[in-house]
């Protein structure tokens, strides 16, 4: 406003310079000179015109801004107005342990199964060989020998003398405890032959009251299987 002025007046000064420097000047000249001060003293009321009321101003159409649906959710990691962004922090690399354990590997599936407990070797059957050790006049000693063909030893036992009368007795056992049932006789295995030895054998004596004529065993078994060594 105030340079718009100062032109006017600069302007006015010039033309006055101008009409009394010439005496000459023309209608015509006085004419345009003065529709041009007209000019622009109009254009300077209407410039202080329009910034005395600036209501009366034709208002610029501005765009509405984005709706919230065109513009969508914010991000989470942008800061807010006012808000200062957070800093970066780059990953922090992981080193192993050089205390960690190396991996153990599992146990292949082509490993075998591992089988089951071998079962317990069987042991061999007994046997027993019968023998006259001695004669006197009124009795008789005899000797059965009981072997194991095995190689495990068999702990338990059962031997049976069959006497052809239930008078004939039998005393002085050795190796074995005896029991009578009739005119049979069973010995089973006392704490000195307890357990027959794999590839070894234990002994049994006893002696019969009666001559061995007529008074020698009929049967010997051992766990059910005859002996050998009877006499005919």
């Amino acid at each position: 406003m105030i340079v718009l002025l100062d032109r006017i007046v600069a302007v006015a000064a010039a033309v006055r310079r101008v009409l009394t420097g010439r005496g000459d000047v023309s209608r015509a000249t006085w004419v345009a000179v003065i529709a041009a001060l007209g000019v622009l003293i109009a254009t300077a009321v209407s410039v202080i015109g329009v910034l005395r009321t600036p209501e009366g101003l034709t208002p610029v159409a501005l765009d509405p801004p984005p709706s919230a649906d065109q513009v969508g959710a914010l991000p989470t990691d942008t800061p807010r107005a006012g808000q200062a962004r957070p800093a970066a922090t780059s990953p922090r690399p992981v080193h192993p342990s050089a205390t960690a354990a190396p991996p153990t590997p599992g146990p292949s599936s082509s490993a075998p199964a591992p089988s089951s407990a071998a079962a317990p070797p069987t042991p061999a059957a007994l046997r027993a060989d019968f023998a006259i050790a001695e004669n006197a006049l009124l009795s008789y000693g005899a000797a059965v020998t009981i072997s194991n063909p095995g190689e495990v030893p068999v702990a338990r036992w059962k031997l049976t003398v069959t006497l052809p009368r239930e008078s004939l007795r039998v005393s002085s056992v050795e190796g074995a405890t005896a029991s009578q049932d009739g005119a049979a006789w069973t010995f089973v295995p006392d704490g000195s032959a307890a357990q027959v030895p794999g590839s070894a054998s234990v002994r049994v004596t006893f002696r019969v009251n009666g001559s061995s004529i007529g008074s020698t065993p009929t049967a010997c078994t051992i766990d059910e299987a005859a002996c050998t060594g009877l006499p005919d």
